[in-house]
């Protein structure tokens, strides 16, 4: 039996509704709250309660909804209707100017915002109404989020227009960043950390994981927001700039950075907007990694068209890598998979670009002694890349501070190290360690080797530790009842384990060449040796000088294949890998066609295909590519952006080759 619902309920429910959406709006968008905390959760407590009594009161579009569904198996996947594009970046002055002249935005205005650091995502709502959510995938295809994207507050699930003035478009596709603000991020950190658990590296990585996570209830959870950017497909109103898309973003209740961009009328006036953002980054709520700068104009765009993976028209200039002062508290010895000392540096965490670093790599003994790092220092630290962690100076030297030597044992094992002629790294000689044995079963499993999902670090640690495994060939034996029993392992991850050990089974021959982790062998070597030699008996067989005729191939690399495959331990993992696997045969590289006898190089960005199309394209027609200039490279393909190759390969009198040049050779 239904239960009638009086009419001062139904209309208190939908006064509760509108009342909360627009403390949501207040609150999550305009950041300007009206109210306290306590009060937003006793309205939302009664309307909840409301609802309870009347369950057909409930409405998809209702506050209450925001709190998760059931949790999800899997995610299905969304198609774009319109590709979702990356940016092309700019790393300086000179390659903004350089893409402002190749648009020629001299004729137009450019529109300049944050480049918010989140996740990027589409919206489409239908009739006003939030239908589909989605993550940017491989730019045509994306993952359905849409039960996770209800759970944050600030998106609209119904448009909002403000005021008569602003018509709803029958269609709008709305793409944006989901991200974290600086103070939410903190303070789920510190809430993590008082529960014991693990915190999260950075705003960006918190939110792109919320985002992905099957249970919605553990999204709602998580203090999300949205700022949208950019327009997909629009229906019934008309836009003519990125200014009045943005306005049109923000009329319709999604939150923008219109109050953080601005519309320049010149070069000049872009790098003045700049380079205030980047002097008051720190004020911002969210983190930004750069500007991003478009033309302003659509119909300007449209002209301009599209590379394969960016519009030609916008670009992220990135700001340089952000510096910070720190203690140098340690300096502790890694041991890699082929028996490499590496001393990193153990620092007082600091907060460096958005993320707390507390280790970063110190390369060898040589780097130490040439910037006078000693332990105890106070240092300058900086993510090279806005990536990886590295120490750019001391700044100085307080009392105690000591200086650091590497061990003449392995930490690991203690082992005698020794250094091999000719190199500065010392080395654990004993194949046997189990920091090595670790390293190359975590390798032997990465994704460009036999992309084995589901075998971590943790895990290869307990196997090792336990001695269930020593070698790779050992993974081959392992069952469901074998890995259940281990710390985090339960029925379902180890059988989903057992199952990609096993389709590891079949591999091509590169794969295995490079999941045998030899030294100085890496993907591209692993390929061209392949495809010279067929199988892994042809290679083993090969003296010295044979190896060295494979392109990309020289002395260093075959001299270290000669040495592996003479080794009887390596020959006996060898034999037991064959008993396991299938080794599928290279196909043959074409003894004709127009690039046959060619050994080529691509750098910068190419705007009718990406490189991997590229690579295929010229290895299809006979040519070698390589990844790096060597003196067997014949021509190095250079598009925008090229960088170091290029100034190589013109020191080298290497042939360069345009885009245009390398496609009009392709078709003879």
């Amino acid at each position: 039996m239904v239960t009638r619902v009086p009419a001062d309920a139904a209309r208190r429910a939908e006064r509760l509704r509108r009342e909360i959406e627009g403390h949501n709006h207040r609150y999550y968008v305009l950041d300007d709250p009206e109210i306290s905390d306590a009060e937003y959760d006793r309205l939302l407590r009664e309307l909840t309660e409301l609802e309870a009594r009347y369950p057909s009161l409930v409405t998809p579009e209702s506050p209450t909804q925001r709190v998760g569904a059931a949790p999800l198996q899997k995610f299905s996947t969304v198609r774009h209707a319109l590709q979702m594009l990356s940016l092309q970046n700019a790393a300086n002055r000179e390659e903004m100017r350089e893409w402002h002249e190749r648009v020629e935005a001299g004729e137009s205005a450019l529109w300049c915002e944050p480049k918010v650091d989140g996740a990027a995502v589409e919206l489409v709502y239908e009739g006003g109404r939030l239908v589909t959510a989605s993550t940017r995938g491989d730019g045509w295809v994306g993952e359905d989020i849409i039960a996770n994207i209800r759970t944050i507050g600030g998106v609209p699930l119904v448009l909002a227009p403000a005021g008569p003035k602003v018509a709803t478009p029958p269609l709008l596709d709305v793409r944006g960043e989901v991200y974290i603000n600086k103070r939410d991020f903190a303070e789920l950190n510190r809430q993590a950390s008082e529960r014991g658990e693990k915190v999260f590296a950075n705003p960006r990585n918190a939110a792109a994981g919320s985002l992905r996570q099957l249970d919605p209830k553990i999204t709602a959870s998580r203090p999300l927001r949205l700022l949208c950017h950019g327009l997909g497909r629009i229906e019934g109103v008309a836009v003519g700039r990125q200014e009045e898309a943005i306005n049109l973003l923000k009329d319709l209740g999604l939150m923008t950075a219109w109050k953080w961009a601005k519309r320049c009328a010149s070069l000049e006036e872009v790098e003045a907007y700049y380079d205030g953002l980047e002097r008051d980054r720190d004020s911002l709520p969210f983190e930004i990694d750069g500007v991003v700068v478009k033309v302003d104009g659509i119909a300007r765009q449209e002209r301009l068209g599209l590379r394969s993976r960016s519009p030609r028209w916008a670009i992220a200039w990135k700001f340089p890598p952000r510096e910070a002062e720190t203690t140098l508290l340690d300096i502790r010895v890694q041991v890699g998979r082929t028996g490499a000392l590496t001393p990193v540096a153990v620092l007082e965490p600091v907060w460096v670009s958005g993320v707390q670093v507390s280790n970063a790599t110190l390369h060898n003994q040589e780097m130490i002694r040439e910037k006078g790092i000693m332990i105890g220092d106070r240092v300058t630290v900086t993510r090279a890349g806005d990536v990886i962690p590295e120490i750019v100076g001391v700044v100085s030297h307080p009392p105690g501070a000591r200086m650091f030597s590497m061990p003449a044992a392995c930490p690991i094992c203690g082992s005698g190290v020794d250094i091999p002629e000719g190199e500065i790294i010392p080395r654990c000689p004993n194949i046997g360690c189990a920091a090595q044995v670790k390293g190359r079963l975590i390798h032997f499993a990465s994704r460009g080797a036999m992309d084995i999902d589901g075998l971590g670090e943790k895990l290869v640690d307990q196997l090792v530790d336990k001695k269930i495994v020593s070698h790779p060939a050992d993974l081959y034996g392992l069952s469901v009842e074998r890995l259940a029993g281990l710390e985090r392992m339960a029925d379902k991850s180890a059988a989903n384990l057992v199952a990609s050990i096993d389709r590891s089974r079949r591999a091509t021959l590169p794969r295995l060449l490079y999941a045998l982790g030899i030294r100085h062998v890496g993907e591209a070597s692993a390929v061209a040796l392949a495809r010279h030699f067929g199988t892994l008996e042809k290679i083993r067989q090969a003296s010295v000088e044979e190896l060295q005729r494979v392109p990309d191939v020289g002395p260093a690399v075959a001299q270290s294949l000669h040495t592996f495959f003479n080794d009887k331990s390596n020959l006996k993992v060898i034999e037991r890998l064959g008993r396991e696997l299938t080794i599928e045969r290279m196909p043959d590289r074409p003894a004709s066609g127009p690039l046959a006898g060619m050994v080529m190089v691509f750098t910068g960005e190419l705007e009718s295909m990406t490189r991997a199309r590229a690579k295929d394209l010229a290895e299809s027609l006979g040519a070698v590519v390589a990844p790096s200039i060597t003196l067997k490279t014949t021509h190095v393909v250079a598009g925008p952006g090229a960088g170091s190759k290029l100034d190589k390969a013109r020191k080298m009198k290497v042939a360069i080759l345009n885009e245009e040049s390398f496609l009009e050779m392709t078709r003879a």
